[in-house]
């Protein structure tokens, strides 16, 4: 018998893998599994401790980490003290929840051999107040992408810890102000790349970049590459926010289905990214009013490239049917996961709970691109 996830043989009677320490056999992945946020006191990225339940604070920890099956605790030799879960590396897997209506999950999937996805999350207390979600994928076929990216989404973050210009003087003034401040988002983000280049290196690391921001009923999206930003309402169709650039897009302009497009030959191959031959630096950028329920999501291709349309997106987040965003990135995740897991897999998510009373005034160049839509013609770079 071979373990469904990972194809390793199982020894008879086995509850979980060996080699992957995912359940097997009748035993169905923990909906949730104690959440770990990373913290560079504590290890090369950020870790957070457990939480037990549906909107439970994580606590920072540089103690043990907790079993990602029973939350007991993991010994030095990577499994579980209790339940003898062989756990991933903290690279590997990890999860953040800096706030109880924010959380994400990053995962090395099935088929790679590490990680190279990255996020960085940051919140405010107050639920649908200010949210920032970050998402970087290293390119797989570029040296060191997993160190490059986690760089890069965390000085990409940290450039949006301030809330956004607002309030000066004409639209055009203030859309000018908040298009320079993604700019130097993007900026820091490359920066990190940049600094973890090897001198004369054939293939630098690279990355692509998606950041979503929340204030209030006002939803900002930046992109280069493609990984995704998604408005998914209760109940309603979701909406893509962010404009790949990829060779599919490409495709998809020019006429031909988007399914064909993204499953065909050339369907990950991107046209812009973050490194130090990165063709351009200047994002796409979108401005949505978002007034609620439902989820701001940013991920990876290795989530969307399961569920590409939004309404594929919805069904399963309909069918997580919960409203805890650790809960629902575990069950994303795991989604992949089931359908191949080809990729490293990242799915952020902020809650937006209830409608708000008034929603603020959509800007007229609001949901257009702060760049155009012009995508690179040729085969660009394969995503990881």
């Amino acid at each position: 018998m071979n373990c469904p996830h990972c194809a390793e043989p199982l020894a008879d009677g086995a509850a979980f893998c060996e080699a992957c320490g995912k359940p097997v056999g009748g035993a169905a992945p923990a909906a949730a599994a104690a959440p770990v946020d990373v913290s560079q006191e504590a290890s090369p990225f950020e870790m957070t401790a457990a939480t037990r339940g549906p909107g439970a604070r994580a606590a920072a920890t540089s103690g043990p980490r907790p079993c990602f099956q029973c939350g007991a605790t993991v010994g030095p030799d990577g499994y579980c003290e209790s339940c003898g879960t062989k756990q991933p590396t903290e690279r590997d897997h990890f999860r953040e929840q800096p706030v109880p209506w924010v959380a994400g999950v990053c995962d090395r999937g099935i088929r790679h051999s590490r990680n190279e996805d990255a996020m960085a999350l940051h919140a405010t207390a107050q639920g649908g107040d200010r949210a920032v979600l970050v998402v970087l994928d290293g390119v797989s076929n570029t040296d060191d992408s997993h160190l490059a990216s986690l760089a890069g989404a965390k000085a990409a973050r940290d450039v949006l810890l301030t809330p956004l210009p607002a309030g000066m003087g004409t639209d055009e003034s203030r859309n000018s102000a908040v298009k320079r401040v993604f700019s130097d988002s993007v900026q820091a983000a490359q920066a990190a790349i940049v600094a973890l280049t090897p001198e004369g290196s054939t293939k630098p690391p690279s990355a692509t970049y998606v950041v979503g921001v929340l204030e209030g009923t006002r939803l900002y999206v930046a992109n280069i590459g493609d990984s995704r930003a998604y408005w998914l309402p209760d109940g309603q169709p979701g909406v893509q926010l962010s404009v790949d650039d990829s060779v599919a897009q490409a495709q998809i302009a020019a006429g031909m289905d988007r399914k064909a497009a993204e499953e065909g030959p050339q369907g990950h191959a991107i046209t812009r990214w973050l490194g130090i031959d990165a063709p351009d630096l200047v994002p796409h950028l979108t401005e949505t009013v978002v007034t609620g329920p439902g989820w701001v999501l940013v991920c990876s291709d290795g989530l969307w490239n399961y569920a590409s349309e939004p309404s594929l997106l919805v069904e399963q987040v309909t069918a997580a049917a919960t409203t805890d965003p650790m809960a629902l990135a575990v069950a994303l995740v795991a989604f992949a996961n089931g359908r191949g897991g080809q990729d490293n897999i990242t799915a952020a998510l902020a809650r937006v709970e209830a409608a708000p009373t008034e929603a603020a005034p959509a800007d007229p160049a609001a949901g257009q691109n702060a760049a155009t839509d012009q995508q690179a013609e040729g085969e660009g770079q394969a995503d990881g």
